[in-house]
Order: structure tokens, then C-alpha cells, then sequence
């Protein structure tokens, strides 16, 4: 049967897609990511979202956010295009359903993540800074060949590869689905914030005949869902989703627990920051007892 999917131009011989070779190197040095981040706790400096700062460089927020993310599940796909008639499969339809089903998920929350989020749902976004743009990028594209080099043939290419995981990958969907829409929620809870406020200052500006003050650095403390407890628990469902992206891979899947450990280390020291910017902000009383990310523990 003809293939139904596009055959996609080879960008850079070896390494775009990779060859085995490369990305069996790429795929083990990526699990040593977790060292760069040390840094992170070394210094406050985060020229993004809350902690974002005056450049004459800064890009704006909404499409730096977009550019800096979709890479990855460009990636991802493009990947899936490509190596397979490298192979000797005759197309990408020839891949077990398992491995578009982790690919699906994957690009559902980076099309919610890096476009419908930006784009279309945040009310406004702080500028980000080409540093940050820069480094996001390229842990985007990195982490794009890992799992999509996996993806598309370097690692399960037949149905007896999945044989005997159903239950743990149904399972492991589960857990990504919920920890989806937990994401999406506290998301929509921190844009109602600018969104309400928004609807305040049009409000006020109509009836006395002045311009919006505007909402891109407006911050108040969420109080719905998991932001009882933490003050950053789409951190917190992300790292479930991508926990449970791990479960239907299997524990073999090296990328995928190579993807969840380095998100961690990215994203928990800025949390541990980001708690400390809210009780310097708003008080320790206010903050009271809400830990950074993980209820009741940190």
C-alpha cells in the first residue's frame, strides 16, 4: 500500500536525521544534562516569565515562547519521516502503533504547549531573553532527535516489541492524560488572573476615556486546584505526564527517562526560585505553607 506520509528531504547528512551511530552518541550524552543545570542553583538569574529583566535585547514573549518550543516536536515527527527508509522500512506507516501513540501524545502537548498556549490563550506573556531563547532551543531540538531517533526505528520497529506491555502502556496513558488536562487547568487558573484583570482595566478605560494600563507583568497568588498546596503545580503535572510518556515506552525507553530527569532538573530549581520570588513579593503569610512543586514535600 502507498504510503498515505510525506517523504522529507535529508537537512543534514548524518545528523539531521541522525544515523544510528549519532544519535546512539546523542541519546547518551543527553543523560548528562542534569550536570549544566547545576548552575541554576548557583545564581537567581532567569531572564524569563516573573524573573524576566530590561533588555534591549529581549524578544517578544508570545512568539520567542513558540519558536523556542515547537522545534522539538518537529523534530520528533520529522524524524519519524525519515529514518525509516533508512532502515529498510518501506515507509513510516510500517511502525507499531506504539510508537505513533508515544509520538501522538508528544506532539499533543507541544501544539498546546508551544502554539495554542502562546498564541492563542495567554492574555500576554513577559519578554524573554535571546540567552534563554537560545538555550531552549537547542534542548529542544536535542531532546527532538533522542526521542525521535528512538521513535522512528532505532528503537521498537515491530509490534512484538511492544508484545505483553498493553496493560502497562494503557496505564501509562492514563497517567498522561490526567496529567495533561491537570497542566492545561492550572495554566487556564494562572490566565484567568490576567484575563479578569484585563476585563477590569477595558472596563475602567471606557468609562473614563483612558488607555489600557495593560496585564504583561501583572502576578497574584492562584488559590484554585493543586495551588493549595504548591505554587507551581503545572510543573508538577508535566513531570507526571511525562512519567507516565516514560510507562508506555518502558522502562528501557532511555529517552524518555532521559526527557523526564532533565526536565526536573531544568524546571525544579527554577521552581525553588520562583517560590522564593512569591514570598518576597507577597509575604511569607500569604505564602504560608505551599511548598514549590510537590505537595507536602517541596
Amino acid at each position: 500500500m502507498a504510503s498515505i506520509l510525506p517523504n522529507l528531504p535529508v537537512l543534514l547528512p548524518g545528523w539531521y536525521p541522525p544515523s544510528r551511530e549519532h544519535w546512539e552518541l546523542i541519546s547518551f550524552a543527553w543523560q548528562f544534562f542534569p550536570l549544566f543545570t547545576a548552575a541554576q542553583w548557583l545564581t537567581n538569574f532567569y531572564p524569563q516569565g516573573k524573573t524576566s529583566i530590561d533588555s534591549r535585547f529581549n524578544l517578544p514573549g508570545k512568539w520567542a515562547w513558540c519558536f523556542m518550543e515547537v522545534p522539538g516536536m518537529l523534530t520528533v515527527l520529522y524524524c519519524m519521516l525519515t529514518i525509516p527508509a533508512t532502515i529498510g522500512l518501506s515507509s513510516p506507516q510500517e511502525l507499531p502503533w506504539g510508537n505513533w501513540a508515544m509520538a501522538f501524545v508528544y506532539t499533543i502537548h507541544y501544539i498546546y504547549r508551544a502554539i495554542l498556549s502562546p498564541l492563542l490563550l495567554n492574555p500576554s506573556m513577559s519578554p524573554i531573553h535571546p540567552f534563554v531563547f537560545v538555550s531552549a532551543f537547542v534542548w529542544q531540538i536535542i531532546n527532538g532527535i533522542s526521542i525521535g531517533g528512538w521513535l522512528a526505528g532505532y528503537g521498537p520497529t515491530t509490534v512484538h516489541d511492544w508484545a505483553g506491555r498493553l496493560y502497562w502502556m494503557e496505564i501509562g496513558l492514563v497517567i498522561w492524560g490526567w496529567s495533561f488536562l491537570g497542566n492545561v487547568f492550572h495554566d487556564d487558573d494562572l490566565r484567568e488572573i490576567r484575563r479578569s484583570a484585563l476585563r477590569r482595566q477595558q472596563k475602567k478605560a471606557k468609562e473614563d476615556g483612558k488607555p489600557l494600563e495593560g496585564v504583561n507583568k501583572l502576578y497574584m497568588m492562584p488559590k484554585n486546584g493543586l495551588f493549595h498546596y504548591v505554587l507551581y503545580p503545572h510543573y508538577f503535572c508535566e513531570w507526571l505526564e511525562w512519567g507516565g510518556f516514560w510507562m508506555v515506552g518502558g522502562l528501557g525507553c532511555v529517552p524518555a527517562r532521559t526527557f523526564l530527569f532533565n526536565e526536573i532538573a531544568t524546571m525544579l530549581p527554577r521552581a525553588l526560585q520562583g517560590r522564593r520570588w512569591y514570598v518576597e513579593k507577597f509575604g511569607k503569610e500569604r505564602v504560608g505553607n505551599r511548598k514549590a512543586v510537590i505537595p507536602g514535600l517541596l
